[in-house]
């Protein structure tokens, strides 16, 4: 059954309207500046608790708090590709004490796959700020014989159809990912989906039932420091520092990029003055240059953005995986 998170559009607008110009009149009267939060903050994710991804947003979460002053209560609601979490976060009250930080993929799902998923900023939530980028780490089974990246796609152009890579879930980031490489390539690979996060795939690829995996370097620490896998390539633009000897998968085919994201939003008709002091403070918190260092240890950098740039990122990520959806549907539809 859809669930009835989204509002008219007519609706929106008006909500949209009236946010901006609170942000212009510089404070919402309901909630001042100097006197939010005055209470603890609920922060809704669709990450499974103890996940990589929620260990990483709680370090954040951590810290934010400290510099609000008030507790930020993570409130993990896995469940229907992210819509349990958006259902839960659009119902709140609009008053600043309940936000949402939902990944990337919540953005760019395909149409169907979970009720009222994607979602369209600003029309279903008021961009608050950027939290992570994790950009995708391309790796393969010590078991496989695949070293490089280019070995991989050599065996793919032989064997078209054969090599499987793990993900954690179709539509996800990690699938998408799998595809602009065969678009990109020119290459037909054979997607293995997994529920439960890498974990559930790992034990497979490691294995060398599956060949390849695509996952966010959290995910697979464990298996590439223990040599089990091998990472062939990473899809941030430029090589990362901590990284330095293993390529982008932009260096054999230019402008390719494809990593995860976490943000946080708000729903509609939360005042402005609440939505900037939200981002004021985590821009404070992710300038920490430990927090930074500790982060992308783990694969996960930090990416402080106004709202609007929010808003900006994200419509800019529909328009680039539009055509590897649309690609995907029609294939699945023939």
């Amino acid at each position: 059954m859809k669930m009835p998170f989204r509002i008219s559009a007519t609706k929106a607008a008006v909500y949209v309207a009236l946010a901006l110009a609170a942000q212009v009149a510089a404070a919402d009267s309901s909630v001042q500046a100097d006197d939010f939060p005055n209470k603890p903050i609920r922060m809704i994710s669709d990450s499974a608790p103890g996940s990589a991804v929620d260990v990483t947003f709680r370090m954040v979460m951590d810290r934010l708090g400290k510099v609000l002053g008030q507790q930020i209560v993570p409130v993990d609601q896995p469940g229907a590709s992210g819509a349990i979490a958006a259902h839960a976060a659009s119902e709140a009250v609009p008053d600043g004490y309940t936000l949402f930080a939902p990944a990337i993929s919540l953005f760019i799902a395909l149409p169907g796959k979970a009720p009222n998923l994607p979602l369209i900023l600003p029309r279903d939530f008021l961009p608050v700020a950027s939290l992570l980028d994790q950009p995708m780490f391309i790796c393969a089974s010590a078991k496989s014989g695949i070293k490089t990246l280019p070995e991989l796609i050599a065996r793919a152009k032989a064997e078209p159809g054969r090599i499987g890579f793990a993900t954690t879930g179709i539509g996800r980031i990690t699938h998408l990912t799998g595809l602009l490489l065969q678009s990109r390539a020119g290459i037909t690979l054979q997607v293995v989906p997994y529920t439960g996060g890498p974990a559930a795939a790992l034990t497979d690829v490691i294995g060398g039932r599956v060949p390849m995996i695509i996952e966010g370097y959290s995910g697979l620490a464990g298996a590439i420091q223990a040599h089990t896998l091998i990472p062939l390539a990473v899809g941030s633009r430029h090589r990362l520092a901590e990284f330095p000897n293993l390529p982008t998968v932009a260096e054999s085919y230019p402008g390719f990029a494809a990593g995860g994201w976490q943000g946080i939003v708000a729903p509609l008709g939360t005042p402005a003055a609440a939505i900037a002091k939200v981002n004021e403070a985590l821009k404070t918190v992710l300038a920490e240059p430990d927090l930074a260092k500790q982060l992308a240890a783990r694969g996960a950098y930090v990416d402080a953005m106004t709202p609007p740039e929010v808003n900006a990122f994200v419509n800019a990520q529909q328009t680039q995986w539009k055509p590897v959806l649309e690609a995907f549907e029609a294939s699945v539809n023939k």
